[in-house]
C-alpha cells in the first residue's frame, strides 16, 4: 500500500511558479510509476506529467511542455512537479497518483487515471490574470 500527500499549491499571479510535492510511504519508492494529474472545474481530470518506475522516461501533455518538470528525489521519497510560467488555465485541483501493479516493462510512462492504483487528496492551485 502506497499513501501520497500533495503540498505546495496556492495562488499565484499568472507567470509566476510553483513546486508540488509529494510525500510518499508505504512501498519502497522508486519501484513504480508516478504521474501528476489536474481537474480544472467543469473539467474531467487529465494527466499532466508522469515518471516511469526507473525514473528514465517522462510525458508532459502538450499544454504544459516547457513550462513544467517532473522529478523525483529517492532519499526523500518525493515526487515534485515544477510549474514555471503559469498561466490561468492551469488552475485545477493537482492530484499524485502512483501505479504499483505489475508491469513488464520499468520505462513506460502511464497516462491514464485507471492506470494507476493509488491517489493523494489534491493541492489546489490558483493563477490569477
Amino acid at each position: 500500500q502506497v499513501q501520497l500527500v500533495e503540498s505546495g499549491g496556492g495562488l499565484v499571479q499568472a507567470g509566476g511558479s510553483l513546486r508540488l510535492s509529494c510525500a510518499t510511504s508505504g512501498r519502497t519508492f522508486g519501484t513504480y510509476a508516478m504521474g501528476w494529474f489536474r481537474r480544472a472545474p467543469g473539467k474531467e481530470r487529465e494527466s499532466v506529467a508522469v515518471i516511469s518506475r526507473n525514473g528514465e522516461s517522462t510525458y508532459l501533455t502538450d499544454a504544459v511542455k516547457g513550462r513544467f518538470t517532473i522529478s523525483r528525489d529517492i532519499a526523500k521519497s518525493t515526487l515534485y512537479l515544477q510549474m514555471n510560467s503559469l498561466k490561468p488555465e492551469d488552475t485545477a485541483v493537482y492530484y499524485c497518483a502512483a501505479r504499483t501493479r505489475f508491469s513488464k516493462t520499468w520505462y513506460r510512462t502511464f497516462t491514464l487515471e485507471d492506470e494507476y492504483d493509488y491517489w493523494g487528496q489534491g493541492t489546489q492551485v490558483t493563477v490569477s490574470s
